[in-house]
C-alpha cells in the first residue's frame, strides 16, 4: 500500500517539466512563437483580404488623426517651453529649432504615436477579437470555412504596421508647427529661416530609423492586441483583460524596442 502511494506521489511530482509556473511560461513563449510563425504563414496565402486590409487602415489611421494631432501639437510647445529657460542660461535660444527637431524626429514623435496607438488601436483590437472569442463568433468562422486568423488577425497587424509609420510622420509635422508657433512668437523666427534650421539639424539616417522604428512598434502593437484577443476567454472577464494585456504589454515591448533601437542606431552615427 505504502508503495503504492509512492508512486502515485512520484507521478504527482512529474506531471510538471520544472515546475507549474515556469512551465506556463515556456508553454506561453512557444504559443507566441507558434502563433508568430502562423501569421508569416497567413500573409503570404490567397485569399488576400484587401477590403479588411483598408477597413482597418482608416480605422487605425484616420481614426486616430484627431488624438495624434492635438498630442502632437501640443509636445511641440510644450517641449519648446521646456527647452528655452535652459538655453536661455547660455544665450543660445537661437539653437531652439535644431534641437526640438532632433528631439522630435529622433525619439519623441515616433514613440508618443506608439503609445497613443497602443493604447487606442491596441486595446480596441484585444477587446474586439477577444468579445468575437468568447461569443464564439471565431469557432462560427472556422466552421463555415472562412479563415478566421487570416481575416482578423493578419489584416489587422498589416494595417498597424504600415498606419503607424505614416501617422509618426505626420506627428511629426504637427509636433514642429507647434514648436514654430512657439518660437515665432518668442523670438520672432521666420518660418523661412525656422524650417532651414529644422532640416540642418537632422540627417537621412534621423529620418529612415524613426520609420524603421515605427513600423516595428505597428507590427508589435498589431501582433500583441491580436494574440490577445484572438486566445481570450473566460467570458467578459476575459475581454477585459486582453484588451488591458494589450495595452500594457504593447507599450512595455515598445519602451524595449526603443531602447534596442537606439544603440544599434548609434552604432551607424559611430561609423
Amino acid at each position: 500500500m505504502g508503495l503504492k502511494d509512492n508512486k502515485a506521489d512520484t507521478g504527482r511530482k512529474r506531471k510538471y517539466l520544472v515546475s507549474r509556473r515556469i512551465d506556463r511560461i515556456f508553454l506561453e513563449l512557444y504559443k507566441v512563437y507558434a502563433f508568430h510563425v502562423r501569421f508569416f504563414k497567413e500573409v503570404f496565402v490567397p485569399p488576400y483580404e484587401f477590403k479588411e486590409v483598408i477597413r482597418q487602415c482608416y480605422e487605425v489611421g484616420v481614426r486616430s488623426l484627431p488624438l495624434i494631432s492635438l498630442t502632437g501639437f501640443i509636445i511641440g510647445i510644450v517641449f519648446t517651453n521646456q527647452s528655452r529657460p535652459s538655453l536661455a542660461e547660455f544665450g543660445a535660444t537661437s539653437w531652439l529649432p535644431s534641437l526640438v527637431s532632433i528631439a522630435i524626429v529622433r525619439a519623441l514623435a515616433p514613440l508618443v504615436t506608439a503609445i497613443i496607438a497602443a493604447g487606442r488601436v491596441g486595446s480596441n483590437i484585444g477587446a474586439e477579437l477577444g468579445s468575437m472569442r468568447v461569443t464564439e463568433q471565431i469557432d462560427a468562422m472556422e466552421v463555415s470555412a472562412t479563415n478566421p486568423f487570416n481575416f482578423l488577425v493578419v489584416t489587422r497587424v498589416l494595417a498597424t504596421t504600415f498606419m503607424v509609420p505614416v501617422l509618426a510622420m505626420y506627428t511629426i509635422f504637427v509636433a514642429l508647427m507647434g514648436a514654430y508657433l512657439n518660437v515665432s512668437q518668442n523670438e520672432l523666427t521666420s518660418f523661412t529661416t525656422y524650417i532651414t534650421q529644422v532640416f540642418d539639424a537632422i540627417t537621412f539616417l534621423d529620418i529612415f530609423s524613426s520609420i524603421i522604428k515605427t513600423f516595428i512598434f505597428g507590427f508589435t502593437i498589431g501582433m500583441v492586441g491580436s494574440y490577445k484577443g484572438y486566445n481570450s476567454s473566460k467570458g467578459t472577464e476575459g475581454v477585459g483583460k486582453a484588451a488591458n494585456s494589450s495595452v500594457v504589454t504593447a507599450m512595455f515591448l515598445v519602451f524595449i524596442e526603443e531602447l534596442l533601437a537606439l544603440q544599434v542606431i548609434n552604432l551607424f552615427r559611430a561609423m
